[in-house]
């Protein structure tokens, strides 16, 4: 079992950054695919990033590309999502997400389905 906890949400004005971190403890993160995913205020939770568990590959997607980055530290047992030039629609509560069968897969996974380990969130809110 493997319990996430994100911290680094905020409020910020659009155009600004921050940088959301997720915490793995229970186990080691290291064979488990990774993803982070966001919930608007009535709107259905959607993908926003994912990173192969040898970090060789990402994929993001196309509203944050170019503007969010996802790495890991297994040593740390961290991910992190790097949100620069942020606008008032990224606005949602941020989850972390761990897919334990990421190191038999070829890919990541964009579906939150494919998720095994969640984390409860951490809010951002971007003011226009």
């Amino acid at each position: 079992q493997v319990q996430l906890v994100e911290s680094g949400g905020g409020l910020v004005q659009a155009g600004a950054s921050l940088r959301l971190s997720c915490v793995a403890s229970g186990r080691t993160i290291e064979p488990y695919n990774m993803g982070w995913f966001r919930q608007a205020p009535g709107k259905e939770r959607e993908f926003v990033a994912a990173i192969r568990w040898t970090g060789s590959t990402t994929i993001y997607s196309d509203s944050v590309k170019g503007r969010f980055t996802i790495s890991r530290d297994n040593a740390k047992a961290t991910v992190y999502l790097e949100m620069n030039s942020l606008k008032p629609e990224d606005t949602a509560v941020y989850y972390c997400a761990a897919d334990k069968n990421g190191f038999v897969r070829y890919t990541v996974q964009v579906d939150s389905s494919d998720y095994d380990y969640w984390g409860q969130g951490t809010q951002v809110i971007v003011s226009s």
